[in-house]
C-alpha cells in the first residue's frame, strides 16, 4: 500500500511540475510578471526575473521526479517553492488583494477568474504533503539516480 501511495505522490507531482512548468514557458513573460506584481510583494524588475525563473524551475523539478534524480532534494527543494506559494497566497488574501491565479499560466490570471484562496491554499497543502512522503519515502523503482 505504502509502495502505490509512493508511486502515484512521485508521478502525480511530477504531473503537475511539468505541466505548471510547460504553461509558464511559453507564456508571455510580461503577463506572467504582470500576475507576479498582483501580489505586491516583488519590484517590478524582480518579478519580472521570476517570471523568466518559475516555468524552467518548475519544468526541471518535474522531470527530476519523473526520471528519479535525487528524488529526496527535489522533492525538499518543490515544498520550497509550494511553501513560498503559499505564503505569497495568504499574505495578499490578508491584506485583501484581489487576485486571478496565474497558477498554471498567466492566461488564467487574465481571464479574471478570482482566486479561491481557501481551495488554492488547501491544494497546495495537499501538493506539499505529496512533496513530504516523497522525501520521506520515495518511490525510487524505474529512477535514474534515487
Amino acid at each position: 500500500m505504502f509502495d502505490l501511495i509512493s508511486f502515484v505522490a512521485r508521478f502525480y507531482m511530477a504531473y503537475i511540475w511539468i505541466v505548471a512548468g510547460l504553461f509558464k514557458i511559453f507564456e508571455s513573460k510580461m503577463e506572467m510578471a504582470q500576475a507576479i506584481q498582483a501580489y505586491d510583494i516583488f519590484t517590478n524588475d524582480f518579478a519580472y526575473g521570476l517570471a523568466h525563473l518559475i516555468g524552467p524551475l518548475e519544468l526541471a523539478g518535474g522531470l527530476f521526479l519523473l526520471f528519479g534524480v535525487f528524488l529526496r532534494n527535489s522533492a525538499l527543494v518543490g515544498n520550497v517553492v509550494l511553501v513560498l506559494f503559499v505564503i505569497g497566497i495568504a499574505q495578499a488574501w490578508a491584506r485583501g488583494i484581489e487576485l486571478n491565479c496565474g497558477c498554471f499560466s498567466a492566461e488564467s490570471a487574465a481571464m479574471n477568474y478570482p482566486l479561491q484562496y481557501a481551495q488554492t491554499i488547501g491544494r497546495d497543502l495537499f501538493y506539499i504533503a505529496l512533496m513530504t512522503w516523497t522525501m520521506y519515502r520515495p518511490f525510487t523503482k524505474w529512477s535514474v539516480w534515487p
